[in-house]
This record gives C-alpha cells, sequence and structure tokens, in this order.
C-alpha cells in the first residue's frame, strides 16, 4: 500500500544521512587514495565477456567424428535444461546457431538453458539415418557421437537430466526422430521441423547414404508398424517415449508432405493414443495444428502444417511454438547475474577518514558536523 504519512516527510532520514556521509567521504579521501582507487573502479567496471558457440573438442567416443558446438549462456541457470539442435544437409553449427536456431539462442538468454550444436563432418554434412548402426541404441555413427555431447554437457554444467530436449531441422529433424525413438529415456520432448518418421530412411547400409522411397513420401504404414519400428531401435524398453512436435511444409517436395502423417502414426502409437485429435484448429493463417491425447499447450504429440510452406522451415512464429511446447519457458526467467560491487579498500595508517553527526534538523534539510581526518598535514581543500 502505497503511504501518504506526511509526518515522515518532517523526521530526519538518517539513512540519508548515511548516503551523505558515504558521498563526503568519497569526496574527501579520494584525492588522497591516489592512483590505486581509481584503478580498482575502472578494472571493476569492466562488462562480462559474452557468451559465444564454442567448440568442445574431447567430450567422449565419437565414432562418426562429428564436432561438438555449445552455447553457454552467460546467465545459465544453476541446473540448466538442455537443448540438442541439429543441423540440416549442407549445414554447419554456426549457420544454424546464426540462422534458423537464433530464436532458441534468444529464449536460452533469458531462460538459462544450455545448447548443444552437433555437426556432421561428412561430405554433404546429413546426419546419418539410414545405417543399420545408426539406428540401433549404442549401435555406432552420429546418434553415439550425439550422446556423447549429452552426456558431457549434463556433466560439465549440472544439467537438469529431466529437462533434455533435441530439435532439427530436415537432416536434423529426422536425426531428431531417431534420438527420441533410439534414447526415450533420456529426452523429455523433441521437435521435429519437415522431417520423416524414425526408421523410415534406412538404407541397410552405411554407404547408401539416400532412401528415395523415403523422401518421396512412397513408403506407407500401418500406426502399429512405424510403432514397432521405432521400438526395436531400442528392445525391451517399456517406458515413456518423449513428447513429440511435428512441423511440415504441405508443399515439400524434398521431404514429401506423406513423411507429416507417417510421423503422427509412429508417435500416436509410441504413445498410445487415438490417431484421431483431441483438438483441431489454425493459430496462424494456413496453419493446420492437431494435438493428439491432450488439448493443452504440452500435449503427447503435437503436429502442425502449414499450407504456405515447402521445404523452408521454419518460418516466422514457429520456433516460439517449439519453445514452449518442449518446456524451455517454463520455469522463471534467469536473472542477469548483478556485478559484483568494488570493494571499498581498508583505510591505511595515515589514510583519510571522515565522521557524520546530525546536528539539526527540520521540516525541508538539516546541519551536520562532518569531521575529516588524515595521519598527516592536508592543505588546498576545497568545499563544492
Amino acid at each position: 500500500m502505497l503511504r501518504t504519512d506526511r509526518t515522515d516527510e518532517r523526521r530526519p532520514r538518517p539513512r540519508s544521512a548515511r548516503r551523505l556521509a558515504a558521498a563526503l567521504v568519497a569526496a574527501l579521501c579520494l584525492p588522497l587514495l591516489g592512483l590505486t582507487a581509481l584503478v580498482t573502479a575502472t578494472l571493476g567496471a569492466q562488462p562480462a565477456a559474452a557468451a559465444t558457440l564454442t567448440q568442445v573438442t574431447a567430450f567422449g567416443n565419437n565414432p562418426s567424428n562429428l564436432n561438438m558446438y555449445v552455447y553457454v549462456p552467460d546467465n545459465v541457470a544453476p541446473n540448466p535444461a538442455l537443448l540438442v539442435a541439429v543441423h540440416y544437409c549442407t549445414g554447419s553449427a554456426s549457420g544454424y546457431f546464426n540462422g534458423a536456431a537464433r530464436e532458441y539462442v534468444t529464449a536460452a538468454d533469458t531462460y538459462g538453458y544450455v545448447i548443444v550444436f552437433p555437426e556432421a563432418t561428412r561430405s554433404g554434412s546429413c546426419f546419418d539415418v539410414y545405417s543399420p548402426e545408426a539406428l540401433q541404441r549404442g549401435g555406432g555413427s552420429d546418434p553415439v557421437g550425439i550422446m556423447s555431447m549429452v552426456s558431457y554437457a549434463k556433466q560439465q554444467w549440472n544439467v537438469d537430466s529431466s529437462r533434455v530436449y533435441v530439435t532439427g531441422v530436415s537432416s536434423g529433424a529426422m536425426m531428431t526422430n531417431v534420438l527420441a525413438a533410439e534414447y526415450p529415456d533420456v529426452f523429455a520432448a523433441a521437435a521435429a521441423f519437415e522431417g520423416v518418421p524414425a526408421t523410415c530412411f534406412a538404407t541397410g547400409s552405411s554407404s547408401n547414404t539416400w532412401n528415395s522411397q523415403c523422401s518421396g513420401g512412397q513408403i506407407i504404414k500401418t500406426a502399429q508398424e512405424w510403432g514397432d519400428a521405432a521400438r526395436a531401435m531400442y528392445p525391451g524398453y517399456t517406458g515413456r517415449y518423449p513428447r513429440m512436435q511435428l512441423w511440415h511444409g504441405v508443399n515439400d517436395t524434398v521431404l514429401h508432405y506423406n513423411n507429416f502423417g507417417e510421423a503422427i502414426k509412429q508417435w500416436t502409437n509410441l504413445h498410445g493414443v487415438s490417431q484421431t485429435p483431441v483438438l483441431t484448429d489454425s493459430p496462424v493463417s494456413g496453419w493446420t495444428r492437431t494435438r493428439y491425447g491432450s488439448a493443452g499447450s504440452q500435449p503427447v504429440v503435437e503436429a502442425i502444417s502449414d499450407a504456405t510452406s515447402a521445404h523452408d522451415l521454419p518460418k516466422a512464429g514457429m520456433v516460439p511454438r517449439a519453445i514452449t511446447f518442449l518446456g524451455l519457458d517454463s520455469t522463471t526467467p534467469v536473472p542477469t547475474p548483478t556485478p559484483t560491487p568494488t570493494p571499498t579498500p581498508t583505510p591505511q595508517p595515515g589514510a583519510c577518514t571522515a565522521t557524520f553527526a546530525v546536528t539539526n534538523a527540520w521540516g525541508s534539510g538539516y546541519n551536520a558536523q562532518v569531521t575529516v581526518t588524515a595521519g598527516s598535514a592536508r592543505t588546498a581543500w576545497t568545499t563544492t
């Protein structure tokens, strides 16, 4: 409640007096403290180094020679969430960081989570979502290297193990589906932009890197068949699967739009929910959004198609919705750290000191006596 008690205005303000005393001490004594105090103040005013994308070179088992990059915001949370952000074919960690993933980076500055950017190094810079090694938990290739990055980040930054997420675009979206199916006990949720169902791109060989039937939308299965294919990637697992958000452009001819419907089949089956949506709406012109299992903002499966898009996602407004779906903004934003104040130098023998005492106070001010002492005589004092 706002106080309007005028009596308070007529009382002496000891706190204000103390502040004035401190100011007087600084004004009177700083010339005597000299260069040391000035240097201390200057150093204390230096801004902290801004966070940037940084490469990590020794992060563990890395059978396919991936590169690991990480973004740790200046205000990283004490137990941060972790997002694995996987780039597209012909892409790079820095290209994704500065481009399609930029809104994830900006949100990390607000919410204090860590982002790992795997980078493919093979020709074409696509991720392995096709070889037998990549499609079996612990089998080798890119998924093993990415999981080494996750383990490294979890240990290095004390990551909250219940808040590990994965997202990607195109080849990165295909890897998002693979990782979510292969390591369901690691990831809490995933967001895939224009990908395909897990195992759809299988070629049976590490040397055969493209599945034209899958890319062309010609592989059609039942929900049970897709679910079983994903479960075979981690045999014997009976726990929950990550929540999945799927995005696709209706006019996509690189990874045909049919793959969108096939992925919905797979993830609704893995979650044991009906393929009939609980909610269907259009939050943005051209978009059709369906939610499965529940109608809230974090259902087990959410699927958004865009009738105005081809193979060019994400577009404006999409990544913020992915951030909300994943839960990266579910905690109170981490405040910017308060700079550590420069300590006041301890007076040394012979140094300047001052005392302050109110001698008379009235409604509009007060008189005070300031006593300044020093270990030796001082001359040329000026009052301002």
